[in-house]
């Protein structure tokens, strides 16, 4: 399934469960709310995207800690989740993707290598989702590309997951 179709999938599945959708973006820079918004209509669903590449943005635009960014640092479990959970906070979203990684070709560590990616996906009523990916370091476009693409399908599983534990749209 490409970018596009994963999109237009979650949109419908949002609109489905009548709720709107944010996103909290830092590698991919906005990314994921550009092909959310690409699609014609994504107004009834779609809410708002914070694009928060500098730590100041992630704490003044979402509440990230800042004593937890000096600590795990901006890409890690931690701040991911909090992305999510600001989001969340921070809109009329009951659905938030946030990422956070490093998408090269420099910035890469041996604790933290280009390429690590670490998501988080928060569902209103429901604990912040976080999930982390190693992509192949084929290139900043490839790693951003596919952070989108997975991110949507994380979307996607956690309202399939949500669904399927009997709560009610």
């Amino acid at each position: 399934m490409s970018n596009s179709d994963l999109a237009d999938a979650l949109l419908q599945a949002c609109r489905q469960r009548g709720i709107m959708l944010a996103t909290a973006e830092s590698c991919t820079g906005g990314m994921i709310i550009a092909a959310l918004t690409d699609i014609a209509g994504s107004s009834t669903v779609v809410d708002r995207g914070f694009i928060t590449y500098s730590n100041q943005a992630k704490t003044e635009m979402l509440g990230v800690s800042a004593a937890m960014l000096e600590t795990q640092g901006a890409v890690s479990r931690e701040t991911a989740v909090e992305m999510a959970a600001g989001a969340l906070a921070h809109s009329g979203a009951g659905l938030t993707l946030a990422v956070t990684g490093i998408a090269g070709p420099g910035g890469g560590s041996a604790e933290k290598p280009v390429g690590l990616v670490w998501f988080g996906i928060a569902l209103t009523g429901r604990p912040v989702v976080s999930e982390c990916q190693l992509f192949a370091d084929k290139g900043r476009d490839f790693i951003r590309r596919e952070t989108v693409r997975h991110a949507l399908e994380l979307g996607l599983r956690a309202l399939a997951a949500d669904q399927a534990a009997g709560v009610a749209p």
